[in-house]
């Protein structure tokens, strides 16, 4: 007859053991969760948000649709590697107190989002009044670049100058950053303005920004996602795809179809047409894209579908 205490540390030995494996089996589903997740690079696009803004025939939500659009992203399922914002993240105002007071409710409203890494680019809007200076102050440079899981991401400000240029400080800085890129590496450019022109007529265009096209061209992998222009729109150009997203305060008219560029009004029947942000996943493997839109709904809720 075995004893109390053979028992006792024979029930031991077979709890440890089933705890040990226990351990392994959690350890190995992290390692595989670990392992799927870096073979996609997950990111939101917001643009043109525009906090500021307060034309009720525009956006009578104008107050809360940004909320919204925040209560989505929280949704979003997946854990996006980063969101950047591309330009216009507050409205236009010649008095600077009232810039920096936009400047700071906007960065207030925004902490609530649940993405730890958050991007941003200056817009005319932000920008435009005083050579970015408060748009330094509460967002830091306006352009820069970073690496997320070897995906090299190029950040442009096309705003900060008078005409709504590069410059050439900034495209010797931006020949400089692509001297260390590898030729097949994947590479994407964020800016507020199109590098490829969209509309000319409405300033919908980067007045230097084939020059920056030019450096690009020898790279096999380039994607360029904007803002500016309130619209989904993929232009694809000499081996370019270029992407604009929506806004999120306001919509805008197409290029061209009137005769010139004023916020569509407020559809009560619709409403928060065609306001939204995307997503964008990269198949690291294969550098497959896949870019989804998604709307403002009225509650908040993350649209289905």
């Amino acid at each position: 007859m075995r004893s109390g205490f053979s028992l006792l540390r024979s029930a031991r030995r077979a709890w440890l053991t089933l705890a040990g494996a226990a351990v392994f089996l959690g350890l190995a589903g992290i390692a595989w969760a670990q392992s799927a997740s870096s073979d996609t690079l997950f990111f939101v696009q917001v643009s043109d948000t525009h906090w500021g803004f307060d034309n009720p025939r525009v956006n009578p939500d104008y107050a809360g649709t940004l909320k919204k659009g925040i209560a989505e992203i929280n949704s979003l399922q997946g854990n996006p590697d980063f969101l950047i914002f591309t330009g216009d993240e507050t409205h236009t105002t010649a008095d600077p107190v009232v810039r920096r007071q936009r400047m700071k409710q906007f960065k207030d409203i925004i902490a609530s989002i649940k993405i730890r890494m958050i991007k941003f680019i200056p817009g005319e809007h932000d920008a435009a009044q005083d050579n970015a200076q408060a748009y330094r102050e509460f967002f830091g440079e306006p352009h820069y670049a970073f690496d997320v899981k070897g995906v090299h991401f190029i950040v442009l400000d096309n705003v900060s100058t008078p005409d709504g240029s590069l410059g050439q400080d900034q495209l010797s800085w931006l020949a400089g950053i692509l001297k260390g890129f590898a030729l097949d590496s994947q590479v994407v450019i964020f800016a507020h303005r199109p590098l490829i022109t969209v509309y000319s007529q409405w300033d919908w265009r980067t007045k230097d920004g084939s020059q920056a096209l030019e450096m690009l061209k020898p790279f096999k992998n380039v994607k360029i996602f904007y803002g500016h222009i309130h619209q989904e729109r993929v232009d694809d150009e000499d081996g370019f795809v270029q992407y604009a997203a929506p806004g999120m305060m306001f919509p805008l008219p197409a290029p061209g179809s009137v005769a010139s560029p004023n916020p569509l009004p407020w559809d009560p029947a619709h409403p928060y047409r065609e306001l939204g942000f995307r997503t964008v996943k990269i198949d690291l493997r294969t550098y497959q894209f896949t870019v989804k839109e998604y709307g403002i709904t009225p509650d908040g809720s993350l649209p289905q579908g």
